[in-house]
């Protein structure tokens, strides 16, 4: 499992989202500011984000970008999976097809409980955690 700048931005853009919840949208030029990050960069990061409504975006003049929700209702597992995918360590955990082997695989239950291990901290820490 590898973290790529895609989760990372992710994450980092809710941060600063979670930092500057006054209730007003956030304009996407003082995110990149902040986050060091170019703003179209950061345009995917914040599509995928708005498409899978972990944040709501609007335009205009005084648009932005703002949370869907309380920062301690999101869980950094799904921040980062919602900008990756799988965090599975394997390929086979996350094929939709799945293995021919898997039956027979003497190293899939070692895959099966690190990825548990992976998604059951990520799940545990919040944005609200990550502020403290």
């Amino acid at each position: 499992m590898m973290i790529t700048t895609k989760g990372r931005n992710a994450l980092k853009v809710m941060l600063d989202l979670a930092q500057h919840n006054d209730g007003s949208p956030v304009p996407l030029a003082d995110i990149a500011e902040r986050v060091h990050e170019s703003q179209k960069y950061l345009e995917s990061t914040m599509s995928c984000l708005t498409q899978r409504g972990l944040i709501l975006s609007s335009r205009g003049k005084s648009g932005g970008y703002r949370l869907a929700r309380r920062k301690e209702d999101y869980s950094v597992a799904e921040i980062i999976t919602a900008a990756e995918g799988s965090l599975a360590p394997v390929s086979c955990l996350c094929s939709e097809t799945p293995c021919e082997r898997a039956e027979g695989c003497l190293t899939m239950p070692l895959w099966r409980e690190l990825d548990d291990v992976i998604m059951n901290f990520l799940n545990s820490k919040t944005l609200a955690d990550l502020l403290k």
